[in-house]
């Protein structure tokens, strides 16, 4: 990095691609005994045309001479399309290998050599999917280059300082930085008739990770850990880790351990851990120091509490053992990610001490980074814990991708769609945000924020679950309920209650695998879902009856000590996503010998007690009316027709018998659910349903042609039997005038049509069928339920406790009049009202109130 002056190694240059412009030159190059003819060459360096000591051709490829403008050119045969925009004469072809040791003249002569340079040589990862096939060699600036030379002794001319500047010796463009000088260099080789073509072109070019200014590659001594010698030990250890998502650990990682190249140590910084090697000034001879101990006993005049950092160690001397000279520490400084890689040791100042523990504590069960780690953090814990113990640093880990904006953009100030987590905190807190993380998708996928979806999750999940701990709270108050007193006995709990217990363990069980396979998204979604459809939606909101109901009763008792059990395990399960709202859950439940914090008691696990309270029957019974209740609300929402208005029937249909007893044993449920009077059930679905098939022109047409009227005819009248033979077999055979058809099941478009009154809903393999009349008695009792509704809104509005008695006076059309008196009983019972009287008060509290058409005037008072 010119700007940070110091070296970077493999792995952190991988870390910093950007996508950036440069210009992309080709250049002529003159043949030494050939004056006439040059060598096409290509780079999006041209700075570095400076230093060009060779070209290199691929020793296979087929390279061609041609002329072009009075020219003779040389480059590979299958680039001329690309470069040129006609066709061009070929003088001669060639292999690459020809053209070994062939001498040019140099371009540019600032440097000075030393030894045999500008001739060709070869190499196999010259490719001709761009430029021209001929690269030009500068050894001091590009990894292949640097090989090349090695292969053939060229000389390296790096004439570019540690700033990425032009030393003094090249004249024309010193003391400037090297990528600011292309248009210059260009404009040179323009004027000297050496430039054939410039054009612009978008690459990808690694940039620093800390500084973010563009990286020169730049030969120079440097420091090693030859990771290279332990490459197929890595990758045995890679595979021992449970990479979550496996494809990083298989593709991203193992790929990137397969390709493992030596780590450059050293960097030339200040701050940073000292590299611990002293070298003799007479003799070179090398020490690394292990310890301050170690130090303390070879070095001169080492304090007890020296400071291990420049510039203070750089004072320590150490005498030679070999010649007796003078030792003193090399200058540079640790890569940076090798103190990260150091940290399961430097935690415990391992081997120094805390060995045991150490060794308890090694490898790590679980670690948590994000994606930009995998050649960072990921790669140098693995790297220094395969060298020391050939054993992985980690069991286990979950890699994080980027949060994005929520059009998929990455989030950055310059584009104004900057989030700050300040300000979702304060409006909605830090335990939704949380949950919205690890919910909406798996850490591992790029994550589109939207603050919509933390609305969502505040709204639905933690609204729920504040309604449902504050109902409980409410109540057991109300009642001085002692979650401490004697349990009511399974048998003497309603099946509701057993039922919701039993899920709530299936859930332990489901929640518990989920994470110990690291996949928090669906052990929190699990959580969800179970909060809103079946703690919410289904028990509390059946068994609110229960609650309110005046006295004290075993069955009271044990609505509160099911409810109690389902929110204090809950605050359990949750913790670990909702610690906040977890714990202040766990503080209100808490019990005096209970440990203090829900974040130090034991995670909810299945032990023989709680496998005893499973019951897969009950739940999947259970579930099955949940199923037809849920269907059956839809189609009221379809037909806009409200729960409160009572119908006449439900069907329930399916080829599972299985299911069809489920749902008659939940009969009561359903029809309480729904809103029905009687409930029945069929395996076959023809009395409300009835399928049609119709033909599909485009595949029948073209195979049948005149006949395809008659066809069409005969498939149009195809019963429910007829159609059921055609989806178990595939085809159908018919007959026109003797002759055969053969009709497959792609060939018709199945639909159904309802039947009569009914509204169908199907899903899945249940299918279920409301019938819509509404006599003029089921009209009374929906209207009876709708007063009740609108006396429950008013109590509300008046801020009346759940048990406070009410009277209720009211003025109303015939219509409604009528309802209030016949069915009167059931309204007061609902809204504990004492009295109904059909006549207003002499107060102004009158409150006007609409039940479909009708408007009327209501007042109620406490009793």
């Amino acid at each position: 990095c010119p700007r940070c002056e110091t070296p970077l190694s493999s792995h952190e240059v991988s870390q910093g691609y950007k996508a950036i412009k440069d210009p992309s030159i080709y250049v002529k190059i003159q043949l030494t005994d050939e004056p006439d003819t040059y060598f096409l060459v290509w780079t999006t360096t041209p700075w570095t045309l400076i230093s060009n000591v060779a070209l290199a051709v691929h020793p296979e490829v087929d390279y061609v001479k041609i002329e072009h403008n009075g020219e003779k050119l040389i480059l590979a045969e299958s680039r001329l399309g690309a470069i040129f925009d006609s066709d061009v004469k070929i003088i001669e072809r060639y292999k690459g290998h020809e053209f070994e040791g062939k001498s040019y003249n140099r371009l540019f002569d600032f440097v000075p050599i030393d030894k045999k340079a500008f001739y060709v040589v070869t190499g196999d990862f010259v490719t001709t999917e761009d430029g021209t096939g001929i690269v030009h060699i500068a050894p001091a600036f590009g990894d292949d280059d640097y090989q090349v030379g090695l292969k053939y002794d060229l000389p390296v001319l790096r004439p570019v300082d540690k700033s990425g500047k032009f030393e003094e010796i090249v004249k024309d463009y010193k003391n400037q930085f090297v990528k600011k000088t292309d248009p210059q260099i260009i404009s040179d080789l323009k004027t000297r008739g050496d430039l054939f073509r410039t054009e612009i072109i978008e690459h990808s070019y690694p940039h620093c990770w800390r500084c973010d200014s563009p990286l020169l590659y730049y030969a120079r001594e440097s420091w090693f850990i030859k990771t290279s010698q332990f490459k197929d030990q890595m990758l045995k250890n890679n595979k021992q880790i449970n990479w979550n998502p496996p494809e990083v650990g298989e593709g991203r990682f193992g790929e990137w351990l397969k390709n493992n190249v030596d780590w450059a140590l050293s960097r030339d910084r200040y701050w940073g851990t000292p590299l611990n090697i002293w070298i003799c000034e007479n003799c070179k001879h090398q020490t690394s120091i292990g310890s301050i101990q170690e130090l303390q006993e070879k070095g001169n005049n080492v304090s007890k509490n020296i400071d291990l950092h420049k510039p203070y160690v750089d004072d320590v001397e150490l005498e030679c053992p070999k010649c007796k000279g003078v030792m003193k520490r090399t200058p540079e400084v640790i890569d940076c990610w090798f103190d990260s890689g150091s940290m399961p040791y430097a935690q415990w100042n391992y081997p120094a001490e805390n060995k045991e523990l150490f060794e308890q504590n090694f490898p790590a069960d679980f670690i948590c980074e994000g994606i930009d780690q995998t050649r960072g953090w990921f790669y140098s814990l693995l790297a220094i814990s395969t060298l020391l113990f050939d054993k992985p640093a980690f069991k286990n880990i979950i890699v994080n991708d980027l949060i994005l904006d929520k059009d998929g953009q990455k989030m950055s100030k310059s584009r104004g769609n900057v989030v700050f987590p300040t300000d979702i905190i304060n409006q909605y807190g830090v335990d939704p945000l949380r949950w919205y993380f690890v919910t909406s998708s798996s850490p591992w996928t790029p994550k589109r924020f939207d603050i919509k979806g933390i609305e969502e999750v505040f709204r639905k999940f933690f609204d729920t679950l504040f309604n449902t701990y504050n109902f409980f709270a409410l109540y057991a108050n109300i009642d001085d309920f002692d979650p401490g007193s004697k349990p009511i006995t399974m048998k003497e709990r309603l099946e509701i209650d057993r039922w919701i217990l039993s899920r709530l363990y299936t859930v332990v069980e489901d929640v518990n695998k989920q994470m110990e396979g690291y996949d928090t998204t669906k052990a929190g979604r699990i959580l969800y879902d179970f909060l809103l459809d079946d703690v919410s939606n289904w028990y509390v909101r059946r068994n609110r009856r229960r609650f309110w109901k005046s006295g004290d009763s075993k069955d009271k008792l044990a609505a509160y000590q099911t409810l109690y059990e389902v929110l204090l395990t809950f605050s359990k399960l949750i913790a670990p996503i909702a610690p906040f709202i977890a714990e202040e859950i766990y503080q209100n439940l808490r019990m005096d010998k209970m440990p203090e914090s829900v974040h130090i008691t034991e995670y909810p696990k299945i032990d023989e007690n709680k496998k005893s309270l499973q019951n897969e029957d009950l739940e999947y019974i259970m579930h099955t009316a949940q199923q037809v209740v849920s269907l059956a609300r839809a189609l009221r929402n379809e037909t806009k027709i409200k729960v409160r208005q009572p119908l006449k029937e439900i069907i329930i249909s399916s080829p599972s018998k299985t299911m069809l007893n489920a749902a008659h044993k939940m009969e009561n449920i359903i029809k309480e659910e729904i809103n029905v009077k009687s409930i029945s059930s069929t395996e076959n679905s023809n009395q409300f349903v009835i399928r049609k098939a119709k033909p599909n022109f485009k595949l029948l047409g073209p195979r049948f042609g005149k006949i395809m009227g008659t066809i069409s005819d005969i498939i149009k009248k195809w019963n429910d039997e007829e159609i059921r033979k055609l989806e178990e077999n595939g085809k159908i055979k018919i007959f026109i005038e003797g002759q055969e058809a053969i009709i497959h099941l792609e060939d018709v478009e199945l639909h159904e049509e309802n039947i009569g009154n009914y509204a169908v809903g199907k899903e899945g393999n249940l299918m279920v069928a409301l019938d819509m009349e509404i006599t003029p008695e089921l009209e009374k009792e929906g209207l009876a339920r709708e007063f009740v509704n609108r006396i429950q809104n008013l109590r509300k509005e008046s801020k009346l406790e759940v048990t406070d008695r009410i009277e209720i006076y009211y003025q109303a059309p015939e219509k409604i009049h009528q309802v209030a008196q016949e069915l009167a009983e059931y309204i007061m019972a609902e809204t504990l009202a004492v009295q109904l009287k059909d006549q207003l008060p002499d107060n102004n509290n009158i409150n006007e109130i609409s039940i479909g058409s009708e408007k009327l005037s209501v007042s109620i008072r406490k009793a």
